[in-house]
């Protein structure tokens, strides 16, 4: 059965990770996004590929997506305050994916 491996990367990993998974013969497909939460630059790679290379795929995914801490800097709603233009300084970790495999009812290559 085939498979679809849909993997919402950090853009920093994406490059390699887009690499590593070619050369070892996944086809892979890049979609420029942005995250929901942080606002920030990633890719969503997806992956059509046979169930029993799900597992290879996953492994090269875990040993380059590493999570990392990053420093951001967000603006506050601070109306109430003397100085509304206030932000706020986070540590926050980022990296790493999230990932889902799907079942691919019908496949087709022309």
């Amino acid at each position: 059965m085939m498979k679809l491996i849909i993997a919402m990367v950090q853009d920093e990993d994406a490059f390699i990770l887009s690499d590593a998974l070619t050369d070892e013969g996944y086809q892979v497909t890049k979609l420029n996004t942005i995250g929901g939460f942080l606002k920030m630059k990633n890719v969503t790679l997806m992956i059509g590929t046979e169930e029993e290379k799900v597992e290879k795929a996953l492994e090269i995914m875990k040993k380059i997506c590493k999570k990392r801490e990053q420093v951001i800097s967000t603006p506050v709603d601070a109306s109430f305050m003397e100085s509304p233009l206030t932000t706020y300084t986070a540590s926050v970790e980022v990296g790493g994916a999230t990932v889902f495999v799907l079942d691919v009812a019908q496949f087709e290559k022309y």
